[in-house]
């Protein structure tokens, strides 16, 4: 199964998930309001989510004045990817990690911490650059915003029901149909699952990024190198506005929040070593006894 049909799939589920959460709380009239909210938080975080998100971590637009050599290397690999050029933002932590935003390439962003500048070449940083770019080619932070909003109306609906219950009676208009088994599966088993759809997604679309963002740089093994350096840095650095925001890890290249970086249900990123082994068989590098990591190289990124 390609990643798009399993992407299409995944949000397909959630969204069935979603209206089924409406019709165990109130029958068909508790489906219409389900999809009326849903409408409504999904038109806000279309117009509004990437600015939130840029605000949250107190990022700051950069041009070619204040940033040259990071704002030249997004202009570079924008134009290799036939993407128009977005916003570039930096943002002070000492953690390395970057990510991208906005509703589409029209009105995209990256931005990368200070910490990343710190800690990786010019050719990762290129590498890592480009990741981003094939998010915003691929439309997944659209894609990642939708799954986010669904997921969090479904934990909103099960609050609600948690509450106030449904109806035990399945008459003409509406009503739980299941009486106390049908709260259950709303308090419990829905939030579980889409939890679980949303994290599938999410690495779902960090395979592909990394696939296409090696394409956009041309050189896979820089790609490489900065996943295995940026997962050394967050393991060792606390990134605190992202453990205080964590339903924003899903946009950062490597899981910010310590302790969940593992490749399982639970992660909203696959694990580095995995990622690393695709990226290394795309260009058929094989690693040396001394460490793959050896012997950086000066590129017109510089």
């Amino acid at each position: 199964m390609t990643s798009y049909l399993k992407t299409t799939v995944l949000l397909a589920g959630l969204t069935a998930l979603f209206v089924g959460m409406g019709y165990l709380l109130g029958g068909q009239g508790g489906m219409m309001i389900a999809f009326v909210m849903a409408l409504g938080m999904n038109l806000f975080t279309y117009w509004n989510s990437g600015s939130m998100v840029l605000s949250m971590y107190g990022a700051q637009e950069v041009d070619a004045t204040s940033a040259p050599q990071f704002y030249g290397i997004v202009q570079q690999l924008a134009q290799r990817a036939a993407l128009p050029m977005p916003r570039v933002y930096v943002i002070h932590s000492g953690q390395p990690n970057a990510f991208a935003t906005g509703r589409n390439p029209e009105n995209a962003a990256v931005a990368a911490t200070t910490g990343l500048f710190d800690r990786l070449s010019a050719e990762e940083i290129a590498g890592v650059m480009a990741h981003e770019l094939a998010h915003v080619k691929n439309r997944d932070t659209l894609i990642m915003t939708v799954t986010a909003t669904i997921a969090g109306a479904i934990s909103m609906l099960a609050n609600f029901g948690m509450f106030f219950g449904g109806s035990s009676s399945n008459d003409e208009r509406g009503g739980n149909p299941l009486g106390f088994v049908g709260s259950l599966l709303m308090m419990i088993v829905a939030p579980f699952a889409a939890m679980i759809v949303q994290m599938a997604v999410s690495r779902t679309r960090e395979y592909e990024a990394d696939r296409i963002g090696a394409e956009i740089c041309g050189r896979p093994d820089w790609l490489a190198t900065a996943l295995v350096r940026i997962h050394e840095g967050v393991a060792h650095t606390v990134e605190p506005h992202a453990e205080a925001n964590p339903a924003t890890a899903h946009l950062f290249i490597v899981n910010p929040l310590h302790g969940r970086s593992f490749d399982s249900l639970f992660s909203t990123h696959p694990a580095v070593e995995n990622r690393v082994a695709r990226l290394h068989a795309m260009s058929g590098y094989a690693p040396q006894p001394s460490g793959p990591w050896g012997g950086a190289r000066r590129s017109p990124w510089g």
